[in-house]
């Protein structure tokens, strides 16, 4: 960012200083203060910021911003009620001093991932911003915008919510000229009441720029209608074979030589239609569910300005962020990483996506409890059983709660094969260990998914069995 102090106070309603100063980041970490900066203090449930303002001042933090007096401070403070409706605020200034085309982007599952690989697409044409990995909500989205130089062409902005008002909050920070939602399904269920997940991610659409657009995924009867009911303008993809402007299918396996030499490619190919033109391109995803992450991609850069070509060039160049099915060979057995988090739509498409991988090889979900569901959770991992069950695994290995209510569904589906509750690492080394002691398990070649909530650390599992020694440790 770029700003001064007086404009900022003057956003916020405070007094200027008699000589003023350059802003030109924002941190909530005294060891990132430098020259510049303006430190956020933000009170949270462990550490509270002010308690580090004096750090981040002797850092070099050129202003702080605070919600409780800072006498002793050798540096101007903007005293606000909100520390971090404040730090919105001064995003949203510096966003109206932005050139660049904002795109905003929400789903429940996989919008972290488009986040990434639409930014690495836009980016074929022109300079592109967007927040790291998963910083999504009201202290992780405007810092991101407030990180940026200010001339770039494009910001990929995500934003992630889980309470009831949170999308009202960050939409009117980032204003987006085109709102992108990927899709909706039962996530963060718990706090976000009963209004509908759908209703809560089209809040996004009644905050769009003057002049903006929405594009919604139309393979979801209720988003369409909620979507519709904001009165937004608005265009479709689908992945589903719907009759709208943006439309895209799997055509199967990447080529030969688009993947990796010994057979173990990760890329698929997808057949496109974009406002009536045809392509077909290479994208970092392999199998069904793909189509919608692909379809959602090239529907944005079409809209904003790109060409096939270019697209198609991007998405060939693209790559996944970790943690989302990064796979790795150990042995004989193909381990697929997707542990950053899950709800019952990403769970089901990483399972299908995965079994779709084994393909004749043993399949061994290595899965954890889908966390903030609330009066849902009972029901989504007893379905989520039934849906194991349909996919005929060789074993299950199970981390965290509802175990019963997986293990219901799993025996209402017909599943009589092996299912392990372990608590951690060690644990599941040493039934990993005793399982593929089985002879078959043994000579025979495997596909294994590791995925659960975040509280659930499956990481810690997987190395396991990638890097043992660093597990133990």
């Amino acid at each position: 960012m770029r700003l001064s102090y007086n404009a900022v106070a003057a956003r916020l309603g405070l007094a200027p200083l008699e000589s003023d100063l350059a802003l030109t980041v924002a941190v909530t970490d005294s060891r990132e203060a430098a020259p510049g900066a303006l430190f956020v203090c933000i009170p949270g449930s462990r550490v509270d910021g002010h308690d580090f303002a004096q750090t981040a001042v002797a850092q070099g933090a050129s202003a702080v911003l605070a919600s409780r007096p800072l006498p002793s401070l050798a540096a101007p403070v903007l005293l606000v009620e909100d520390t971090v409706k404040a730090l919105g605020a001064i995003a949203a200034l510096w966003r109206d001093n932005t050139r660049a085309k904002v795109v905003g982007v929400t789903g429940t599952a996989g919008k972290t991932t488009i986040k990434e690989v639409l930014a690495q697409v836009l980016a074929v044409r022109g300079k592109t911003a967007k927040n790291a990995l998963n910083n999504n909500n009201q202290v992780g989205m405007p810092r991101a915008m407030l990180a940026t130089d200010g001339d770039e062409d494009f910001w990929v902005m995500e934003a992630g919510i889980s309470h009831e008002g949170d999308m009202e909050e960050l939409s009117s920070v980032l204003r987006p000229d085109l709102g992108l939602i990927l899709n909706v399904g039962a996530g963060h269920t718990e706090g976000l009441g009963k209004m509908g997940v759908a209703w809560h991610k089209t809040r996004m659409m009644t905050n769009l720029a003057p002049g903006g657009t929405g594009l919604v995924c139309a393979d979801y009867p209720d988003l369409v209608r909620e979507a519709r009911a904001t009165g937004a303008d608005l265009h479709f993809f689908s992945a589903t074979g719907k009759t709208v402007e943006f439309r895209a299918s799997y055509a199967g396996p990447a080529p030969a030589g688009e993947g990796d030499a010994a057979g173990d490619d990760r890329r698929g190919l997808y057949h496109l239609w974009l406002g009536g033109a045809r392509c077909d391109v290479t994208a970092p995803f392999r199998g069904e569910y793909g189509a919608e992450n692909v379809i959602a991609v090239a529907a944005a850069a079409s809209l904003l300005g790109l060409s096939k070509e270019e697209i198609a060039r991007g998405l060939a160049q693209s790559s996944l962020p970790v943690q989302r099915f990064n796979q790795t060979r150990v042995g004989s057995w193909l381990l697929i990483d997707d542990t950053y988090n899950a709800n019952p739509l990403s769970m089901r498409r990483m399972l299908d996506a995965a079994a779709e991988r084994a393909a004749g090889r043993l399949f061994v979900p290595v899965l954890g409890e889908m966390l903030e569901l609330g009066d849902h959770a009972a029901t989504e991992h007893e379905a989520l059983g039934r849906h194991l069950a349909d996919l005929k695994p060789w074993a299950i290995f199970w981390k965290g709660g509802h175990a019963a209510d997986v293990r219901a569904g799993l025996a209402c589906g017909g599943y009589t094969g092996p299912c392990f509750e372990v608590y951690d690492a060690a644990a599941f080394a040493e039934e990993w260990a005793r399982f593929t002691q089985d002879a078959h398990a043994e000579q025979a070649e495997g596909v294994a998914l590791f995925k659960g909530s975040r509280g659930n650390r499956l990481e810690c599992l997987l190395q396991a069995l990638t890097r043992p020694e660093a597990a133990r440790g």
